[in-house]
Formats: C-alpha cells, structure tokens, sequence
C-alpha cells in the first residue's frame, strides 16, 4: 500500500522527543563535569553551554523547527543560490590568483590552470603583482570572451582597466569579468582617502560599451583579514556597496545598472558553518538593500569567496590543504559564484607550480567527485544554520546602520571607527588562541620541531586585497591614525615564539630546552609529561623528561614537575627543592595545585603564549 506523502510520518516508530527530557539528560553530563548542579533549573541548562562568535553573533545549544528561516531557493530574503527550476547547479566559477611578477610566468600559469580546471582568472597588478604594462602579454593567449578576468591593481585600478578595455576593444571581443574598482577597500588597506567618483567613469563605460564587465568589487577581505568576525566583514561590505551605489546613480546609471556593476568578495574559513552562513547572510543582506531601494525583482549578490590568508600558517603548511579544503566546502554550500583557493604555501612565498595544482584540485574534486554543486542549497532546512544565517544577518545591518549613522564607509575608516571594532573582534580571538582553545594544529597544537619546510620565491613586497604577509598590530592602526587597517594570522604570536628558538638555534646550534621532571609510575605522568611536551614545543622549546635527580645531567635551565594530583600531594615539594639545588632557575607544575618551590603552573587554558613568552626569556632567548 503506497502511503501519500503527507501522511508519512519518519519518526513513528520513535516516542516523540521533548525539550525538558534532553535538557535533563544535558544537566546529567554538566554534573559530572561541574558545569551544573542538582539545583540547577531546567531552563538554564542549555544557556551553560550557549555562546557567542567573537562579533557577538549568539550560538545556542540547541535549534528546532521553531528556528528554521522563510524563503524557498531563489526567492526572498534570497539566502539560496538558484531558482526553483533549479537553474544555477552548474556549479561555481573556479577563479585561481596569479601574482607572480614575472609575466612569463604569469602568462604560463593561468593557461596551465585554464587548461586544467580553472574557469576564470584573478590577477594581482601593480606592485603587488605584474606590471600593468605587461596584461597585454600575460593575456595574449586567453581567449577574454570565454575566460572571465578580474583585476586587481589597487592605485592603478584606472591604468589597468583602460589597458584590458583597450585589449578587448582591439581584439574585437566582448570580454567578462571585474575590473577591480574598489577605492574604499583600497582606503581600509592602506589608509589614503577613498575617492569615488573618478572611478565611476569606469562604470558608465562598461554598462554602455562592455555589458558582460563589471566595474566595481567590494572587497571585505581586509576586515576579515584585520581580525574581524563575520559580522564585522559582512556590514563592513553591506556600508561599501551602498557607498557605491550612491556614486553610480549619482553619476547616471539606473538603479538596476548600478546592482549589476557589483560584485562581492568574502573570506571563508576553517569554521565551515559560519563561512557558510555568511554567505548566505549577505545574498540576504543586499537583497534588503535592493528591496528598499527599487531595484528590480531577482537582484541577487554576485558572491566570490577566498580562503582565508588569516588561517594560513607558515609553520606545518602542509595543514594548510586541509584548512582550505574545509573552507572551499563552506563556500559551496554557501552558494558562493566564484571560489579561490590559496595555495597551500601562500605564506612561504609565490606558490610553484605543485601547490596550484592542489588548490585548483580541491575544487575540481568537490565539484566532481564530490557533486557539491548538484543540491540546491546544501545547508537549507538545518535549523542551526538557518538561525545562525539570521542571527548573523542581523549583527551585520546592525553595524552597517552604525556605519551609515557614523557618515558612511569613508567616513568611519577615517575616523577609526572601523579599526577599532575589528581590532576588538580580534583581540576576543586572539586571547582563544592564546590559550588554544581555538587551536591551531601543526602550530599550537602538536608542532614539529624538527619539520622542513619548503623553500619559495619571496612574493613582491606590496600588500594585496588577501596579501599573507602579517604586520604588526600598531596602536596607530589600531585606532585610525595612522595607516590602514593592521593584517594579521591567526598564528601569528605562536609563530613569533617559533621565530625566537629558530634564530637561537642558528646563533648556538641546539633549541631552548625545559626539563619534564617526571614523578611516579609511566601511567601516571603520561598525560600531563604529553601536555607539557606539546605546549613548550608550540614556542618551539625543546622537552626531555626524565626523574628529578637526572635535571642537572639535561643541560636544561628550567623544569616542569609532571605527575598526577595525589603524587604531587606526596612528592611536589621535595622534587622542586631537588630541582632548585641542581640550578633550576624556575620550575613549573603540570596542574593547578601550590606546592612550595613551585613558581608557577600549566594547565588547559591557560595563557600559553605568555607562558612560552616567559619560558624563552628564563632560557636567555632574545627577542
């Protein structure tokens, strides 16, 4: 007997769940952790285990029904990719960067990743990449009616753009792609004045003599890559679009010509689910802004997604494929248009031929392999991230309503406004990393001290829109002073304590060393001896363990007492006096307890960035 759809019920052979029997099972587990007690309230219990992203977006412990958002795909609020028909599960635009200087090269790479996967090409001019007079050149066998190009010549947008019109014009094609304008982006890298309305020429000239072009890409990645939350990066973009919506219907176009002269362009990372509401979130966000400004019906945000340059690291870069693997998967269920993926050696230097392979790969197999592309909104009817799409949609025109009160996006660059809301964002993470509860594996979480890592050419010295290359956090960006917006990593502090043993190595031919004092049976120093071991090495400090009575025998200087809390009642004291009398100048304890002679102690969460900071300078390991 075939039963009609309607009437179907997928969990009839299981009682009905209910809220307050699986907050009571929660409670249960929150009591042998600590978490709750037996007074605990019912309706407490998920609030112990809710939290907030670091731009202050609520994640709750648990969503239902009650939390799934309205919409069907591409219709309003517009959070899916495709029409009902299912028009657009093509799959996205496989977009690869090239920044490579010399033209040669450059013009060899984009026809080896045109020929291999990639469908359009994304290239870095100026100082940062190839020189302007070379895009004839490096373009000279692309074939600009098939392969979209989108530039990016931050202060030589103008010259760059009149050089690729001026291509297509004499070839007689009608090219596809960006020409990269982007004049406020340019203002939050460097700090100069964002002017606008020179580059709406640029606009104008494309919706009259090159339709398949747009003008303007509004780049949120150096929000992001200053530290930024999804939030932040999303209003961020929201304030810069609207900023150039002014400009182009100011300078003559239609509503409906100045959406379409705009593009997007969004980090992605290592954090799937939030990557993936955020993307959702903006198509969301600029379909609002469309609404309420008369555009017409289906205006929808063209999304190109970039794997994050801040979750890159230069130590173990190998964990850097995974990282962009996860992130490449986030922006295709978020319906991202276009995807680039960083090479895995992105902070070494210019990536070789091998690790642009891997990222054009990465997509090719997610496309294909994977058949990503082929379900209309992946994430669509999962209650967490409908909520989290909302939540975040809604922190994101909070701050771009901050920003438009504050006179616009120039003006709350200018002011600082926006380097001190991304630099707070930061700060909230930095301190996560710092005591590795938002782990970084290979770097703060089971380092390799003995690793070699692969040599490459030093990429030029100009900061691009996802440039890897972190600099330091000054109080004059920080605060809008001074130039633009800081770039940082997420390692950036673990690998400036790595920096630190390397050149002491260089300088005396052996790492920093502590010595693990070892008290008791195998069985019962094993898991702190292993903590510690991996805490001092993510700052590059070498760990030999062994008793206490060995300490002088290591050559080490400082030692760390590992053993579990009942032998530390017994023998910590003792064991930090033996250790004092063989020149120890400071001991350390795996755990929480005080004992005497102890100085100090390690345990999870604690700061381990000031740990390690301290132990170098015990070690005599300069800065």
């Amino acid at each position: 007997m075939t039963v009609p759809p309607e009437e179907l019920e997928l969990a009839a052979a299981f009682p009905p769940a209910e809220r307050d029997r699986w907050r009571e099972m929660v409670k249960g587990v929150l009591r042998r952790t600590g978490a709750a007690s037996e007074d605990t309230p019912l309706d407490e219990v998920e609030g112990l285990l809710a939290h907030e992203t670091y731009d202050g977006v609520p994640v709750a412990a648990l969503y239902t029904a009650e939390d799934s958002a309205p919409g069907r795909p591409g219709l309003a609020p517009r959070v899916r990719e495709v029409r009902p028909d299912g028009e657009g599960l093509a799959g996205w635009d496989v977009r690869q960067r090239h920044a490579h200087p010399d033209p040669d090269v450059t013009r060899a790479a984009v026809l080896a990743d045109l020929e291999n996967g990639a469908t359009s090409v994304w290239l870095t001019l100026g100082a940062a990449g190839v020189s302007v007079a070379a895009l004839p050149d490096v373009l000279r066998d692309v074939h600009l009616d098939l392969a979209p190009v989108v530039l990016d010549a931050g202060a030589e947008t103008g010259e760059a753009a009149e050089a690729f019109l001026t291509l297509a014009a004499d070839r007689g094609t009608a090219p596809s792609g960006n020409l990269g304008a982007d004049p406020i982006g340019l203002a939050a890298r460097t700090g100069a004045p964002a002017i606008l309305d020179d580059v709406a020429v640029l606009a104008l000239r494309c919706v009259r003599e090159f339709p398949g072009v747009r003008a303007f890409t509004v780049d949120a990645t150096p929000y992001h890559d200053a530290g930024g939350g999804d939030a932040d990066e999303l209003g961020a973009a929201v304030a810069t679009g609207v900023a150039y919506l002014r400009v182009l219907t100011g300078a003559g176009l239609t509503v409906d010509e100045a959406f379409g002269q705009i593009e997007f362009r969004f980090a992605v990372n290592a954090d799937q689910f939030a990557s993936i509401a955020k993307l959702r979130a903006a198509r969301r966000l600029w379909q609002r802004v469309a609404e309420v400004s008369g555009a017409a019906e289906g205006t929808v945000a063209t999304v190109h997604a970039v794997t994050s340059s801040a979750m890159m690291t230069r130590r173990d870069p190998w964990v850097n494929m995974l990282r962009t693997t996860v992130a490449t998967f986030a922006a295709g269920v978020g319906g991202a248009d276009a995807v680039t993926v960083q090479p895995f050696d992105a902070r070494l230097g210019l990536p070789d031929d091998f690790s642009r392979r891997i990222a054009r790969n990465t997509q090719t197999l997610l496309l294909e392999e994977s058949s990503l592309a082929r379900v209309v909104d992946p994430a669509g009817g999962s209650w967490y991230v409908e909520r989290l799409t909302e939540d975040l949609a809604r922190a994101a025109w909070s701050w771009f309503t901050e920003i438009e009160r504050a006179g616009g996006m120039p003006a709350a660059l200018a002011s600082g406004l926006v380097a001190r809301r991304v630099g707070e964002t930061w700060e909230r993470r930095r301190r996560d990393i710092a005591r590795r509860r938002a782990p970084l594996t290979g770097l703060s979480e089971f380092p390799n001290l003995d690793e070699k890592l692969p040599t490459r050419q030093p990429a030029p010295s100009a900061a691009g829109p996802s440039a890897p290359t972190p600099s330091a956090s000054t109080p004059s960006a920080r605060d809008g002073s001074g130039g633009g917006l800081p770039v940082i990593t997420y390692g950036q502090d673990f690998e400036a304590l790595r920096d630190r043993s390397d050149a002491h190595l260089a300088a005396t031919g052996a790492r920093p060393k502590v010595y693990l004092a070892t008290l008791g049976p195998v069985a019962v120093h094993t898991a702190r001896a292993s903590f510690a071991a991996n805490l001092f090495q993510a700052g590059g400090v070498e760990t030999v363990s062994g008793p206490p009575e060995e300490f002088a025998a290591s050559g080490a200087t400082v030692a760390c007492l590992c053993s579990s809390d009942r032998v530390y009642e017994e023998r910590a004291a003792d064991a930090a006096r033996v250790l004092r009398d063989a020149g120890a100048v400071k001991v350390w304890l795996a755990g929480k307890g005080s004992y005497d002679g102890v100085d100090a102690r390690i345990s999870a969460g604690c700061d381990a960035v000031e740990v390690l900071t301290t132990t170098l300078t015990d070690l005599g390991v300069n800065r």
